[in-house]
């Protein structure tokens, strides 16, 4: 998927342009069929098909195939949401002169990212448990999960060279670390049957794991911006 031009270590990012009515209007088209496609595979797992996607969703299979290259992809703008949100947050709480130490900032967003709000958030995670438990039969649907958090880790690592000015292999291993406890902790949570909040919830889970994979990251003890 396309990213954005990367900044500079302590640059501050301009505003996004907003996105043109035509793109908002694939943009949730997209995720309308994501939806439907994580809904389907929860429930039938590998015996979907893109045809049954594109029919549940109320599109022509050559608009589905117009946005996705197999069944799987469907649901890569569904994972992809969560990730996006979780970063600008971190991005958006850790920064200025009286913020917390980066890996304090890392944990309180990734608690936030997975303490669900409401209930369309609730839902989400109720998708995404779903998911993952059809992915054991479907190694193409595990691989779009890994690749969602290949390009997280991608993502996070500038907001994080800009948070911390640290060398680039601490910002790499930071980035890593802090992806793949949000990774886990989803993974683990999934594969049980606990609630979406509560002491073995996701949002506790990840806290427990950032702490363990940041701890023999020692330049994450600064502020951000340090």
């Amino acid at each position: 998927m396309p990213t954005a031009p990367t900044p500079s270590p302590g640059s501050s990012p301009g505003p996004s342009p907003r996105p043109s009515l035509t793109e908002r209007r694939k943009a949730e088209t997209q995720l309308e069929i994501a939806r439907t496609a994580a809904a389907l595979f929860a429930e039938r797992g590998a015996a979907v098909t893109a045809d049954e996607i594109a029919r549940t969703a109320g599109v022509a299979l050559r608009t589905f195939y117009r946005y996705f290259r197999t069944k799987e992809d469907a649901v890569a703008p569904l994972l992809a949401v969560g990730v996006r949100e979780w970063i600008d947050d971190l991005a958006a709480h850790a920064a200025g002169p009286d913020t917390p130490p980066v890996r304090e900032a890392l944990e309180r967003a990734a608690r936030r990212a997975l303490t669900p709000a409401d209930e369309p958030a609730t839902e989400a995670l109720r998708r995404t448990r779903g998911l993952l438990r059809a992915m054991p039969g479907d190694p193409a649907l595990r691989a779009v999960w890994h690749r969602v958090h290949h390009d997280s880790e991608e993502a996070l690592t500038p907001v994080l060279a800009r948070l911390t000015g640290a060398d680039p292999l601490t910002v790499r291993l930071a980035a890593a670390a802090a992806n793949t406890a949000m990774r886990v902790a989803v993974e683990e949570w999934a594969a049980g049957d606990e609630p979406e909040d509560g002491p073995r919830g996701p949002a506790e889970l990840v806290a427990r794991g950032m702490r363990a994979l940041t701890a023999g990251l020692p330049e994450l003890d600064g502020g951000a911006g340090a």
